[in-house]
């Protein structure tokens, strides 16, 4: 077998050049933004995957900071379900781990949770005795009611930066990102 000559860069012709792949630490400059330094903002060279995962886990802090503030018995994990089921109340527990996008190992655990706060009851599918049904309570539609008039001028008031006239690319954008990424989620799963 043949060992292919290696292309040193200083080598490559332009036509031979590889596209250049995502890189998968913080950038260039600053790297301790990336860790959690406050001090240190992303550079701008940062990657966009990158500055997404940031921006997720200070969304995600200012979240659960939400519920917390809003006095409720709940996680963050616990009300995705909720809202999930809100949709559409009498789902399998798999449809709601998929609708999710989270693991169905994941959501039994959350669902427990859920059982003994009162939000979710489990009910078997008259039909089929073996299915069982997910059931959100009066107490998880207040849940989810009071914490969406707590929360909700609190996120209007957090989003207040974005100028109106940017708000439809970055619509846009967020859309294609979640329609993006909820296709490679199903052909992970092999669906």
């Amino acid at each position: 077998m043949r060992e292919a000559a290696a292309v040193q860069p200083e080598q490559a012709q332009p036509e031979q050049a590889q596209p250049e792949q995502a890189r998968c630490g913080p950038g260039d400059g600053r790297p301790g933004w990336f860790w959690g330094e406050p001090s240190d903002g992303p550079p701008a060279d940062a990657p966009l995957h990158a500055l997404l995962l940031a921006a997720s886990r200070i969304m995600g802090t200012f979240y659960a900071g939400t519920l917390t503030q809003a006095g409720l018995r709940i996680s963050p994990a616990g009300l995705g379900v909720l809202r999930v089921l809100l949709a559409g109340d009498g789902l399998k527990s798999s449809d709601v781990a998929s609708r999710g996008w989270s693991s169905p190992g994941t959501l039994t655990s959350v669902v427990n949770t859920l059982v003994r706060e009162g939000y979710v009851e489990r009910r078997s599918d008259a039909g089929d005795r073996r299915v069982v049904r997910l059931f959100v309570t009066d107490k998880g539609r207040q849940v989810c009611a009071d914490y969406f008039a707590f929360a909700g001028p609190q996120w209007r008031d957090a989003f207040g930066f974005v100028d109106p006239a940017d708000e439809p690319v970055i619509r846009e954008f967020f859309t294609d990102l979640i329609e993006h990424f909820s296709e490679l989620i199903r052909k992970e799963r092999g669906k």
